[in-house]
């Protein structure tokens, strides 16, 4: 991972709201991944919405899933008691649209339908298992304000717990940015960490993780040329999930996380590499106490890292602009578009 150092900021399209109570309508979403359980409650805005109430608890939903192929008794234990949190949220509003969505874990386990069924009747939550497809739409609308307009392409991808999305996106002449291409391969953090013995990868088994990650993206670049418009200065890298998120904290030196100062950033390869090797260097107790990594990710860092650098050997770009943003702001605006359009029909 080689580039210079590059830090930019860029304005969120959502804000916390100082005054809520003449806020109206309220709009919802869950994203239930295979690491973490994610709510987010917003107001539309003008520029986009405001955010009432967000959420996140790592529930590790999908812990075990590879070895055994269903969600564990204790993960959906953890998970419902995260759902029901985040009932106890969400009944403090009256929303009038809501979506709540499920993804890798509950795609792959053979028991994701039973679970479903499980959480409406302990919660009273509908939860919808949604496709890759539908992953990486959302995900792509979500991460939108952070795409710059200058640049005709974007390579937007998300790191899971259970398997990583990665979005190949064109902004046209009419500055709106569509979708070209979508994949979706089986590694993520804690597939990639339970596929090892131990709280950490050997240097042979990171670079193993990287092959393999690579073998995943080259039918993708085959197929839609990626590389030839990189070297014309013309794509730019958005990276979502905790892996990213995480790194640029540690970059950052924060005492403890900020959303705001990482949400935008942008870092070179160079970065990346430095952060990696600082991590790599770091004792696992010290990692369980870092406030920004924690005992809940110390053993998901490194695997992160093993893909993350696959996708950068993969795509040179340069640099990654990191997004903690993605699958539930991107249905929080699907919701608010659907709602402006049937009002407008009114």
């Amino acid at each position: 991972m080689d580039g210079k150092v590059v830090k930019k900021r860029r304005r969120h399209s959502f804000s916390v709201a100082k005054d809520t109570k003449y806020l109206t309508p309220v709009f919802a979403a869950i994203d239930l991944g295979t690491t973490n359980c994610r709510l987010l409650i917003a107001t539309p805005m003008p520029t986009g919405f405001a955010v009432k109430e967000t959420f996140s608890k790592i529930t590790r939903l999908g812990e075990g899933l590879v070895s055994n192929g269903v969600l564990s008794e204790r993960a959906i234990k953890r998970t419902i008691h995260a759902l029901r949190l985040c009932v106890k949220k969400l009944s403090k509003y009256k929303t009038v649209r809501t979506r709540f969505v499920a993804t890798e874990a509950c795609r792959r386990a053979k028991n994701g339908s039973d679970f479903i069924n499980r959480v409406q009747k302990e919660t009273g939550l509908v939860l919808e298992i949604i496709s890759f497809e539908e992953e990486c739409r959302l995900g792509v609308s979500g991460v939108v304000p952070l795409i710059n307009r200058n640049i005709s392409h974007a390579l937007v991808f998300d790191i899971g717990g259970g398997s990583t999305e990665v979005s190949w996106a064109k902004i046209d002449k009419n500055n709106q940015v569509k979708i070209e291409g979508v994949l979706s391969f089986p590694l993520g953090v804690i597939t990639v960490s339970e596929g090892f013995t131990g709280k950490g990868l050997s240097s042979s088994a990171y670079r193993a993780v990287v092959k393999k990650v690579l073998s995943y993206l080259r039918p993708f670049e085959n197929r839609y040329g990626i590389l030839k418009l990189i070297e014309q200065g013309d794509v730019q890298m958005i990276a979502m999930s905790g892996t990213v998120t995480t790194i640029g904290a540690f970059h950052l030196g924060l005492p403890v996380y900020n959303r705001t100062v990482v949400d935008g950033l942008t870092l070179s390869y160079e970065d990346l590499a430095k952060a990696k090797r600082k991590l790599e260097k770091l004792p696992y107790p010290e990692k369980e106490n870092h406030p920004c990594i924690g005992p809940l990710r110390a053993d998901l860092s490194l695997p992160g890292c093993a893909i993350l650098q696959g996708i950068c050997e993969m795509w040179p770009i340069g640099e990654v602009t990191i997004a903690d943003r993605g699958l539930r702001e991107g249905i929080v605006l699907d919701l608010i578009r659907k709602e402006s359009k049937e009002a407008g029909k009114k």
